[in-house]
């Protein structure tokens, strides 16, 4: 056990949880003002239709990143819990597995979407107004999203590894690289959508190489193993991860179902400022992440360790910091959405208006959405899939399907905004409900995997 893993079993659990929490928050705030700027400089290089076209194409980086989600937490998750049985030639044979399992998956994905790439563009909210800026954008990611598999795994696993700082890092140096070449695309060279997409893809290679300096630590357990497929992990690695997957394939799917519906309901107008939401979405949804992905070493370290108690301190202050974000955010959307809609500078009025009247009601779901996530993040980390694919379930399926179908029919277009508050907080409520009555365990008995 190396002094980094020896820390999460005694070191006071606040200071611990600041460990984690400080790197992985600052390297995902930064990612999300990262995926702001982004979106200003579109909005102001490239005009509404620009950053109306970035925001039809989000779903495939989505999708890919779902991916590398889907079996990079379920693969760090049996790591770290490896790690805690002290079995680190386990934990090498899941690493290697985990990192070639997601290569042959997602390029197999990217692969079929280069094909059909103009049917995947309608597919996603497309129109003919706007469809060649969308395919400028979609066939870069598609081309290289295997980029951003690899970097999202890596830095999964480095954190898993006890160096959360590397993985900040590594967010750090994507971030900033990405920021100065979409400036220098768009205003200097003007290179158009295209140059938006190659700036992350470039980006990407860059976070790599800072991420590939963990293999020189010393103090690392995070290795390739030849041998990896003397005890494969696949089912396992595939069954733990899959509620991450389903979170951002979720996203995905209501970034599709939005746009269709706002494109119904308002057109072009709606699908622009549906865009500056889903912009700040977007960075928000990453800093509820960011809590999650700090919360994970810990506990499936702990779980791997058998010390439920300690695990279950970190559960509550993980669900407190949540808490925490998610009212001020919500306080953001009441007191800064017209500062907000200026930021983008949205100069159609009809744009504009419903905009702010969007992250005004959008903002309430902030609230109920980081307790959520926190939960979900829980379960996933002690290899209870069931519970973790439950909440996903709830939040997508269950409520905000049948609320967007039918809310907007009878209450029209400003309704649209309240359904994600709306489903966010039913889950909460069926969860917490769930949890009080004994239905779903908080705490495991037994490590069961």
């Amino acid at each position: 056990m190396t002094e980094n893993h020896s820390i999460i079993q005694t070191m006071a659990p606040r200071a611990l949880f600041m460990r984690y929490l400080i790197p992985s928050l600052f390297g995902m705030l930064l990612m999300s003002v990262n995926i702001l700027v982004d979106g200003l400089f579109v909005s102001h290089g490239l005009g509404e239709q620009g950053l109306a076209a970035v925001n039809i194409s989000v779903p495939i980086y989505s999708i890919i990143f779902s991916i590398s989600l889907w079996i990079g937490m379920g693969g760090a998750t049996l790591y770290s819990i490896a790690l805690g049985e002290g079995d680190v030639v386990k934990a090498k044979a899941i690493f290697t597995q985990s990192l070639l399992l997601t290569v042959i998956v997602a390029g197999t994905i990217l692969g079929i979407g280069l094909i059909f790439e103009r049917e995947v563009a309608y597919l996603f909210g497309a129109n003919d107004t706007i469809i060649e800026l969308v395919l400028d954008y979609l066939h870069v990611l598609l081309l290289f999203g295997v980029v951003f598999v690899i970097e999202n795994i890596l830095s999964i696993f480095i954190r898993n590894d006890g160096n959360p700082n590397l993985a900040m890092a590594g967010l750090i140096v994507t971030a900033i690289a990405n920021m100065i070449l979409n400036y220098l695309f768009i205003f200097v060279f003007e290179f158009g959508m295209k140059g938006v997409a190659y700036a992350i893809v470039i980006a990407g290679l860059i976070g790599i190489g800072v991420l590939s300096t963990h293999f020189f630590n010393p103090q690392r357990n995070l290795g390739i193993a030849l041998t990896f497929f003397k005890e494969l992990q696949l089912s396992a690695i595939l069954i733990i991860g899959f509620p991450s997957f389903l979170v951002e394939g979720a996203a995905a799917l209501v970034v599709i179902l939005f746009n269709i519906t706002f494109n119904r309901f308002m057109g072009d107008s709606g699908l622009a400022a549906y865009a500056v939401i889903n912009y700040l979405h977007t960075v928000f949804l990453m800093l509820f992440i960011g809590v999650g992905a700090a919360l994970q070493p810990i506990t499936s370290y702990l779980y791997g360790a058998m010390q439920y108690e300690r695990m279950g301190v970190f559960l509550k202050l993980a669900i407190m910091t949540a808490t925490i974000l998610g009212i001020l955010l919500m306080l953001l959307g009441f007191f800064g959405n017209t500062f907000i809609v200026q930021l983008f500078g949205i100069t159609d009025p009809v744009i504009a208006d419903y905009a702010e009247l969007g992250i005004h009601y959008f903002f309430i779901g902030y609230l109920f959405l980081g307790i959520n996530m926190v939960l979900l993040e829980f379960y996933q980390s002690i290899g209870r899939a069931r519970y973790a694919t439950m909440i996903v379930i709830l939040r997508v399926v269950i409520f905000f399907v049948p609320l967007l179908m039918i809310v907007p029919a009878f209450f029209g277009k400003n309704s649209i905004w309240l359904i994600f508050p709306l489903s966010e907080a039913l889950a909460l409520i069926v969860v917490l409900l769930a949890i009080k009555l004994r239905w779903i365990r908080l705490m495991p008995r037994a490590r069961v995997l």
